[in-house]
């Protein structure tokens, strides 16, 4: 099988928001898609080990993100690459609360509260099927950021957890240039790292990264 075939399909960029007993918090997936038009619903797909998909399992209700191609990176770290067991994640990000669920208000192109309607196992992830019961739009007109986008310009990596998590089969084009990988979410940086360099996306230290 050829999976990077697999690649070749589009996704998205989006923060999921959850309540933890009145604490915001949630992560960051690219697998969110409308599924129906006259009763708005959306799914998302979730890894079964993250602290989001167990919050959600037991509050059925959640926030969609739309991030766009003017959100900070910084955010995308916060959001995506530590868990909310042990982290305050929306420390750092702005944030507004619908109904005690976390918004992401970091130049993001629209917002949606979603009510969970039906659970599906799908292996390593829970698929969730989402009425949508308000939408708001954002504060940019930017375009919403793709995988893609995230991918070639913000040079992101996906996390483990992610649906489309590549591993070592995601590679960058050759360069007589050193790479440098973050060890936390995966950025790449190529060239010499200075002595004050942090990781754009997760703010990690020049220590955590290794020549690839």
């Amino acid at each position: 099988m050829d999976k990077r075939v697999l690649w070749k399909l589009s996704y998205g960029l989006y923060a999921i928001g959850v309540s933890d007993q009145g604490r915001a918090c949630g992560c960051i997936v690219n697998t969110v898609m409308q599924v129906t038009s006259d009763s708005p619903a959306v799914t998302v797909c979730l890894n079964k080990n993250n602290y989001t998909t167990q919050l959600l399992q037991k509050t059925g209700v959640f926030t969609v993100s739309i991030l766009s191609e003017k959100t900070n990176p910084e955010t995308i770290g916060a959001l995506g690459f530590a868990s909310g067991r042990d982290t305050h994640k929306f420390m750092d990000v702005p944030f507004r609360l619908v109904e005690g669920l976390p918004v992401v208000e970091d130049a993001v192109c629209g917002g949606m509260l979603c009510r969970v309607t039906s659970i599906t196992d799908v292996g390593t992830h829970l698929l969730f099927v989402g009425k949508v019961v308000d939408a708001f739009a954002g504060e940019t007109d930017a375009p919403p950021m793709t995988y893609e986008y995230y991918h070639k310009v913000v040079k992101g990596s996906a996390p483990k957890n992610a649906p489309t998590y590549r591993g070592q089969e995601e590679q960058t084009a050759p360069s007589e240039e050193p790479v440098y990988v973050c060890g936390v979410c995966g950025y790449e940086h190529q060239g010499e790292l200075p002595e004050d360099f942090k990781c754009p996306i997760c703010r990690q230290p020049r220590e955590v990264f290794r020549k690839k």
